[in-house]
């Protein structure tokens, strides 16, 4: 893994509006994504782990422009200095011709027409059930084959070879060229899937928990499958996933996510060693234990998950936290170094 940044999330938001009366007009929004920072090293898998509904596949669309930013900024593959100056900009001087040009050229949420269509060559997607994101009417040949057409990459006999030669690499063969997706088994299809993400030789990729469609056997290769083929093809992976085991077993680093923010993010064997957020413990206590004579304690949780409507003032998880202050319902923490690259975003980190 190399130490290079491939990915800058700056304060990103996605926001999602909530139309009400005759005029339907927007009354409240859906805070999906709610400020959100991060980096993610180029050839690392960046694992992002939370409950359902908190905003970990919205990040992920987001980031590769599926879905349109509410706001902040998404930087691929630029330089750290010129990250910096378009954040220094943004403060000292927002309305600057230069600051406009820097964004134009260099931030990914700016892109548009030709720029973004290429973009889109670089970053890719394999969605969670491939029975829903392949098209049933669509032979194998014309689903892996349809992103080098779609580009104008290759067309013929090119297009026929390269699509022979990344199905070979995830597992399949040149006699599955002519069946429909429905002709395969679960972990078939998800092989298609990760074929027609790859044809286009992308830099980033985003797994949308690829693994939890399919049985425990088939998670394991295609598990091993992700490792090879980010060894081969030099991938940076986003790993979305609920499923902490899986995590850690294919992750560099993790980032826990909770309502829309990211509470906690950790290299994987610190963070699995070391949790530090109230969340993040009651996250990891709820791994199963695969021993029936043993009971495991699980850290406390209580309420529910409050509505990204209107979520809670300060610390989002302060409701639901045993150990809050004062200070937790009021102010929001900050995402901190607490040593090691291990973030953290609590007030009562060193006081419990």
């Amino acid at each position: 893994m190399e130490n290079k940044a491939l990915f800058h999330v700056v304060k990103l938001k996605k926001y999602y509006p909530i139309l009400g009366g005759l005029l339907r007009r927007k009354v409240a929004e859906v805070k999906a994504v709610d400020s959100v920072t991060l980096t993610i090293k180029k050839g690392e898998c960046f694992g992002l782990v939370g409950e359902s509904g908190c905003g970990k596949t919205t990040l992920g669309k987001t980031m590769i422009m599926l879905l349109k930013p509410t706001d902040g900024h998404l930087f691929y593959d630029v330089p750290q200095e010129i990250v910096e100056e378009i954040i220094a900009l943004e403060t000292k001087d927002p309305k600057s011709s230069k600051l406009k040009q820097l964004k134009k050229q260099y931030c990914l949420e700016e892109a548009s027409g030709r720029k973004l269509m290429k973009m889109r060559q670089k970053l890719q997607i394999v969605y969670q059930d491939p029975t829903t994101s392949l098209n049933p009417r669509m032979l194998v040949k014309d689903i892996v084959g349809e992103p080098l057409k779609v580009h104008g990459i290759a067309h013929g006999s090119e297009l026929r070879r390269r699509v022979i030669e990344v199905l070979e690499k995830v597992g399949l063969t040149e006699r599955h060229l002519y069946r429909y997706p429905h002709e395969f088994s679960g972990g078939q299809r998800q092989r298609i899937a990760i074929a027609r993400a790859l044809v286009l030789r992308p830099e980033f990729v985003v797994l949308d928990e690829p693994t939890s469609s399919v049985d425990v056997s088939v998670r394991a290769q295609l598990l091993d499958l992700f490792q090879e083929l980010r060894k081969d093809f030099n991938l940076t992976y986003l790993f979305v996933s609920h499923d902490l085991s899986v995590v850690e077993c294919i992750s560099d680093r993790v980032g826990v996510m909770y309502l829309g923010k990211i509470v906690e993010v950790a290299e994987t064997q610190e963070l699995f060693k070391n949790t530090l957020h109230p969340y993040a413990n009651a996250l990891f206590a709820s791994i199963p234990v695969p021993d029936p004579t043993k009971r495991k304690m699980r850290a406390p949780l209580r309420g529910e998950v409050p509505s990204p409507v209107n979520p809670p003032a300060g610390c989002r998880f302060h409701p639901r936290c045993q150990y809050a202050i004062d200070i937790c319902s009021r102010e929001e923490p900050p995402l901190v170094d607490v040593g090691n690259g291990h973030f953290v975003a609590c007030h009562i980190v060193g006081k419990k």
